[in-house]
């Protein structure tokens, strides 16, 4: 429901003189997206949870509130709808495809709208809504983003690493002259190298994880040996105070231990470390996958039986489309433009290879 202050402020604009035809339009516009808002958020609520539903429904029904305002002011014009942006389109099309935190990522941009703060016939308490919406969604996503695996953002990442590393190591091949067959067996070469390297760095972080983590905890051993402690003389004590207790309450804990046979914990322990680190030839063979799914693009074209000047114009095609896919995925996770991202990721892929290119070209013609 309405607040008295956004009543108020609703019919301070249907005082306003008679609208011009660009007024009419934007009004139009900014009814179109409040729709579109509307819709967004109803069907977020269908795919959510019961906490996040209540909170996108309410959202909903603020935004279908805004739309009685424009519908007003618009009065037998808004029975004609303007088409919505291509962009919402394409982005609400990407949301339903690839789930419920780039639908939140969309809808948060959508919520920061400046061209609201500069519009006189926007009322102060709509504006101030849209604010307060933005922070909703930001806090949705927030949550979203949260509950992404960390395998998830493993693919993001290892699949961008194989598209530049390779890329560029095929673009300096190519620079170089060398022919085709022998650009395809050295992509082929640099994909199960990088990969290879990328799966044993992956075993060997989580496997030092685990160990550190396992080492951190107690001895289980000590458990057996409790019972047989002086309690008077309470060295157990002197195990709390190692691991940064003080000395009072290192006593406490090891009395409370000891008169109660309660479990024996320390802390900084890690119970179950293996469990939430995970296991190690799943990383790796995850961080293979990844990493070989991205470095295949710039070999492709070779696998085809393209060479010269249009095999690296075409890997540089598929290689700008894969680092835009995950640039776009970077931008949601980090709460960023996906656009700005996916431009930013093509800029850097393109760049390295054009380095390696020219590098290529002048080692080629250095060797002729």
């Amino acid at each position: 429901m309405a607040s008295q202050s956004d009543r108020k402020s609703l019919s301070d604009c249907d005082d306003a003189h008679p609208a011009s035809r660009r007024q009419i339009r934007r009004w139009r516009r900014y009814l179109a997206d409040e729709l579109q808002e509307t819709a967004t958020y109803k069907d977020l609520a269908r795919r959510s949870g019961p906490e996040e539903r209540a909170v996108l429904l309410a959202l909903a029904e603020a935004e279908e509130r805004h739309a009685d305002h424009w519908r007003k002011l618009l009065g037998d014009k808004a029975k004609r709808p303007m088409a919505r942006r291509y962009s919402t389109d394409l982005l609400a099309f990407m949301a339903k495809r690839f789930g419920f935190v780039f639908a939140l990522a969309i809808a948060g941009r959508a919520e920061t709208r400046t061209r609201y703060w500069r519009d006189p016939s926007v009322p102060e308490s709509m504006t101030a809504d849209e604010q307060v919406h933005s922070e909703v969604i930001r806090g949705l996503a927030a949550r979203g983003r949260a509950r992404l695996s960390g395998t998830f953002r493993a693919a993001v990442f290892g699949a961008n690493d194989g598209l530049v590393s390779n890329l560029a190591l095929v673009m300096g091949i190519g620079g170089a002259g060398a022919n085709g067959r022998l650009v395809l067996f050295t992509g082929l070469a640099g994909l199960l190298a990088g990969a290879l390297s990328m799966a044993a760095g992956e075993y060997v972080s989580v496997d030092s994880q685990k160990a550190l983590l396992d080492a951190s905890n107690p001895d289980p051993k000590t458990s057996t040996m409790l019972s047989r402690l002086d309690i008077d003389a309470n060295e157990l004590a002197l195990v709390y105070r190692a691991r940064g207790l003080a000395a009072a309450e290192a006593e406490r804990q090891a009395g409370a231990v000891l008169r109660h046979q309660s479990a024996f914990s320390l802390p900084g322990a890690h119970p179950g470390a293996s469990i939430v680190v995970g296991s190690g030839i799943k990383a790796a063979a995850a961080s293979f996958c990844f990493f070989a799914s991205g470095a295949i693009f710039p070999v492709l074209p070779y696998l085809f039986g393209l060479a010269g000047l249009q095999a690296v114009v075409w890997a540089a095609a598929l290689v700008g489309l894969g680092l835009a896919a995950t640039g776009m995925c970077s931008g949601v996770l980090s709460g960023t433009s996906p656009l700005r991202k996916a431009l930013r990721q093509v800029a850097i892929g393109w760049g390295a290879a054009a380095v390696t290119y020219l590098l290529g070209l002048a080692f080629g013609a250095g060797v002729g």
